[in-house]
Order: C-alpha cells, then sequence, then structure tokens
C-alpha cells in the first residue's frame, strides 16, 4: 500500500524548514494532515458502525470521530466531507441511540451540505435515513417520496445494492399502505437486484420482508 501523499508532503516541508530554513510549507502541511485525520476518524468510526450492525454493541467512540471529522472538515472548508461526516453523525443518534429528535436536524444539515457538494452518494444516504425516520413517525407519504428520492439517485450513480435496500423499505411502506401487488413486485425487483451484486445482507433483507408482509 502507498503512503498518503499529504504525510509525504508534510515531511519535505519538515526538512525544508528544518535543513533548508523555509517554513513557508508548513501552515499548508498541516493542513494537509489535518484532512488526513478527518479521513481517518471518518473511516475509523465507519468500521466501529459496521460493528454494532453486526453484534448490537454500542460504541460512543464511533460518535466522538464523526463528530471530530466533521470539525476538521469545516474547518478545512470541505463541504463535501463534513456533510459525509454529519451524515454518519446523525445515523449513529438515529439507529445507535434511537434518538430521531437528536438524529434529524443532524441529517437535514448533512443533505443540505451534500446537495450544495453535489455528493449524490450522501445525498442518497441522507434521504434514505431521513425516509426511514418519517416511516417511523407514520408520515408514510413522505417516507416515500424521501426513498424514492434516495433511489433514484443510486440508480444514476449505479449502486445496486443502495437500490435494493431502498427497495426493501418500499415494499413495507406500499404494504402498509395497502399496495400489496407493488409491496410483492418492489420485492421481487429488490431480490433480483441484490443477487445480481451479491448483496447477501440485503437478502437476508428480503426474505425477512416477505416473512413480516406475508408476501411469498
Amino acid at each position: 500500500m502507498t503512503r498518503d501523499t499529504r504525510i509525504e508532503q508534510a515531511e519535505l516541508h519538515y526538512e525544508s524548514a528544518v535543513f533548508g530554513g523555509d517554513g513557508s510549507g508548513l501552515a499548508a502541511a498541516e493542513q494537509g494532515l489535518d484532512g488526513v485525520e478527518a479521513d481517518l476518524a471518518l473511516a475509523r468510526g465507519r468500521l466501529l458502525h459496521a460493528r454494532f450492525l453486526a453484534d448490537r454493541v454500542a460504541d460512543p467512540r464511533a460518535l466522538e470521530l464523526f463528530e471530530r471529522a466533521a470539525a476538521l472538515y469545516r474547518e478545512l472548508g470541505d463541504t463535501r466531507g463534513e456533510g459525509e461526516a454529519l451524515f454518519w453523525a446523525g445515523t449513529f443518534h438515529q439507529v445507535v441511540r434511537d434518538d430521531a429528535p437528536a438524529a434529524l436536524p443532524v441529517l437535514e444539515r448533512a443533505l443540505a451540505l451534500a446537495t450544495g457538494a453535489d455528493d449524490l452518494l450522501t445525498q442518497s444516504y441522507a434521504l434514505r435515513h431521513l425516509g426511514i425516520a418519517a416511516h417511523a413517525g407514520g408520515r408514510l407519504a413522505e417516507a416515500r417520496e424521501r426513498l424514492e428520492e434516495s433511489t433514484r439517485l443510486r440508480w444514476e450513480l449505479g449502486f445496486l445494492p443502495g437500490v435494493a435496500a431502498n427497495l426493501v423499505g418500499l415494499g413495507y411502506l406500499a404494504a402498509q399502505q395497502d399496495r400489496r401487488e407493488d409491496a410483492a413486485a418492489v420485492l421481487a425487483e429488490a431480490t433480483e437486484l441484490a443477487t445480481t451484486a451479491e448483496a447477501h445482507g440485503i437478502l437476508r433483507q428480503i426474505t425477512e420482508a416477505r416473512k413480516d408482509l406475508d408476501l411469498p
């Protein structure tokens, strides 16, 4: 694996300052390392979230890492990074702590930043989780609108596992709205996409959805 170029640049600026007497690049080097730290915090936080999904044991360090990443990206003026980090912070509140009041404003802010930065993937994630929140709150029309917009973006990106995951939610919504034929069709499409993408976790969710909804 290669080293991050920002770390290599920091070493070069160190040598220029110490041995060459030119410290003009130190501030830029520090900013570069702030970016490395933000990227690392976000990546570590996501791994902790994946562990939570596997074993359902919460680790508060994940939220600390997401908030640290968001703060660093904000200082760097990186709205795309800040939006992504805030999305994960909001997801921690929503999924790990089941705290919708804390999650919603963070997810809305993440969506606004991602939209401004033209980050379609983070937009799709934020819309998905805002749709989940609307569904949990009984706002079915809003939930459907959010999930359908997220799905449209994921189709645009070619993110098939993400499309399949959204279709599971849309299947539940269709059944709750007494659109059982639509629910069955949506889950059939989800199955085809998840199979193509080898998204075995999503296939398990589809099986559970069919069982919950009493669909073939």
